[in-house]
């Protein structure tokens, strides 16, 4: 599959609208899919209905288990507290630690699920995640604060980037922690077919490098365009005379950026990788 079709994929998979996908209609496209693939579609279904239930399945179903993905944790969720401007340490570590426990409940729910994953795994990529996310968030601002060269201008337009490093480490000492056990144990690889034909640890550690990256890339522009933008913004007379307007208005930068990250992100590697023999 080409990157722009990849794109379009996983724009269809964030669509915020599938988080209120009721269960009948979940099951309706279900099986509407079920009914193409077998030959047996009802006269009159058009092909716009038939990619709806393509995008509905996607979005909700995880492609291992077929189980349904708990609505929070899939997709197509959003935390935008990172960006809040003017934290104090303990609003950094409630926005660093919820971020962190949104994003191993949804690296768990979007696991490749081939293997069984112990539950101390997950609770070990947890707190290893949440500890280093906090740690370097921290850190960062400490050092930024105790930098007299600085005006107060500069030292606050650098601490709006700091959510950026902490994020990305956190998220590939997430993705690595959680997922170790694939490097140990190998996980499924398919023929073209679709045939199980064995277990490779090369394989795994493709797919662990692939998340790992696409875990770094994600948050870029999320974390790194809403500051740029809303500095910029604030100096409006509009958001001056208006202050209770920089919540919602960066709300909305903040959504436009996740919109285009997500699919970006995940649409640099294919969902299914080929490796040689």
């Amino acid at each position: 599959t080409s990157f722009y079709g990849r794109f379009r994929h996983f724009l269809d998979i964030i669509d915020p609208r599938t988080l209120f996908v009721t269960e009948s209609r979940l099951k309706e496209a279900v099986q509407l899919l079920e009914d193409y693939k077998h030959g047996t579609l009802p006269p009159g279904v058009s092909n716009k209905e038939l990619w709806e239930a393509q995008k509905i399945k996607q979005a909700i179903i995880h492609p291992d288990t077929n189980e349904t993905i708990f609505m929070p944790f899939r997709m197509s969720g959003i935390v935008v507290g990172l960006l809040l401007p003017n934290q104090t340490l303990a609003s950094t570590v409630f926005w660093q630690w919820l971020n962190q426990s949104h994003n191993a409940c949804v690296n768990y729910a979007n696991r490749n699920a081939t293997k069984p994953s112990p539950t101390s795994k997950f609770i070990q990529g947890y707190l290893g995640a949440v500890i280093s996310a906090v740690s370097i968030a921290v850190g960062l601002n400490v050092l930024v604060q105790r930098a007299n060269k600085f005006t107060p201008a500069t030292r606050l337009l650098i601490q709006r980037f700091v959510p950026f490093p902490a994020v990305a480490s956190a998220n590939i000492c997430n993705v690595v922690l959680m997922r170790h056990t694939e490097l140990e144990e190998g996980i499924d690889v398919l023929d073209n077919n679709g045939n199980i034909v064995g277990s490779s640890r090369i394989a795994a550690k493709h797919a662990l490098l692939e998340t790992a990256l696409t875990r770094v890339v994600l948050p870029m522009p999320i974390l790194v365009l809403p500051p740029i933008i809303m500095s910029i913004l604030e100096k409006t007379s509009l958001l001056r005379s208006r202050p209770r307007m920089i919540l919602p208005v960066q709300s909305l930068v903040c959504l436009a950026a996740f919109g285009l990250a997500l699919p970006l992100a995940i649409s640099l590697f294919p969902q299914m990788s080929e490796v040689s023999t």
